[in-house]
């Protein structure tokens, strides 16, 4: 069992910027991320949930989708068992409501429309609104 806390949404101009983070805890004690690729999501108003990023463990490798690409970085501490997700040149059209979720193993590539059904463990959700 893994729990995933997000935080650092809010309000933001177009063109700014916003750090998000995904505090994550296991029911075992010692529990750590190593061994878990952790993706963001978002979902929009009206909008179908859609994924934006996913760091992969050991390697921690990235990937984007095309929306987000060289606006949005993610980045991991395992050690601290979080995730972040860094992101600038912020446009309207990325207000949502943002969700991270993991999985044991491989990242899932976030273009891929079901990505979101092979991830195991979510967060509550955390909302980030870019006025405009």
């Amino acid at each position: 069992q893994v729990q995933l806390v997000e935080s650092g949404g809010g309000l933001v101009q177009t063109g700014g910027s916003l750090r998000l983070s995904c505090a994550a805890a296991g029911a075992a004690s010692g529990f750590t991320l190593d061994s878990y690729a952790i993706a963001w999501f978002r979902q929009g108003p009206g909008k179908e949930r859609e994924g934006v990023s996913c760091i992969s463990t050991s390697d921690r490798s990235s990937t984007y989708v095309g929306s987000v690409e060289g606006r949005f970085t993610i980045s991991r501490d395992n050690a601290k068992n979080t995730v972040y997700l860094e992101m600038s040149s912020l446009k309207p059209e990325d207000t949502a409501v943002y969700y991270c979720a993991t999985r044991k193993g491989r990242c899932v590539s976030p273009g891929y429309s079901g990505s979101s059904y092979l991830y195991d463990y979510w967060g509550q959700g955390t909302q980030v609104t870019v006025s405009s």
